[in-house]
Order: C-alpha cells, then structure tokens, then sequence
C-alpha cells in the first residue's frame, strides 16, 4: 500500500473517532492503528461492562469488535456499514482487564467486504472471534 492510503486511512479513522460518541465516551475504546482494511483498537473492562456473573457483558465485547470492523472496513473512505456479522464468544473478560480488537480485511469484492475481528486480552487470550460483512454506500468520510 502507498503511504497516501495509510494517511488516508488515518485521516478517515481521526474524523470518525471525533463524532464517535459509543467509541470514545461511552466505551472508553481507543484506537491504536488504522491503515487500509486494518484496524486496531483498545478497551480496559470498567465496572459499567460488568455484567450479573461479574464478568465483562458480551454486548459490550460485540461493540468492540463492531468499531473495531467499522475503522477496517471505512478505511478507503467510501462509506461503509455492516451488512451482517456473528460473534464468537471464548473466553470470559474480567473486570481489569484490558481487550485489544484487531480487524482485518480477508477480501474486498466490489462494494462488499468480508473482516475478521480477534478480541484478545492483555494476556494474549482470545476472548472473542467476529466476522463482519460490509456493505458501501454512497459518499465518503472525509472530503476528497
């Protein structure tokens, strides 16, 4: 890839951070890297994900990997939604610990792509595989 699609991708993942309110504020995520059909974020497990067993709720694990495909699959800045996604849940996260979500793009055909998400904890266990289907639609990110 040209450096000019990783500035891109770049510049698309610091514009949807900005607005993004279930990302940022209210889950506490971070993103570590976004470069084309790739995607790295970060999320501590807080009290507020923990759920009545007092492990981390599987819907906030879902929504780590949902931003997480959201930064992969919007990083052409074509707009892109999902389409379709499943959940695999492996291991349970505890409060304290702290998930990585890295997406990777496995094919790109047409306005359709197929990711992977592999939610892992500090310790290098999979907590969670997920697969999302994006689907393009019309417009752009950030103005081109």
């Amino acid at each position: 890839m040209s450096t000019d699609a990783h500035t891109l991708a770049q510049q698309v993942a610091i514009a949807m951070f900005a607005v993004d309110t279930a990302t940022k504020d209210t889950m506490g995520m971070e993103i570590l890297t976004c470069e084309p059909g790739r995607a790295v974020l970060r999320m501590p497990v807080r009290e507020l994900h923990l759920n009545g067993h007092q492990i981390c709720h599987g819907g906030f694990i879902f929504t780590l990997a949902d931003s997480t495909f959201a930064f992969a699959c919007n990083s052409y800045n074509k707009v892109a939604v999902a389409a379709g996604c499943s959940i695999e849940f492996l291991k349970p996260a505890k409060l304290g610990d702290v998930l990585t979500c890295e997406g990777v793009e496995q094919t790109l055909s047409g306005r359709h792509g197929i990711y992977d998400m592999r939610v892992t904890n500090q310790h290098g266990e999979t907590i969670a595989m997920f697969r999302g289907k994006s689907a393009q639609i019309q417009g752009t990110v950030i103005p081109q």
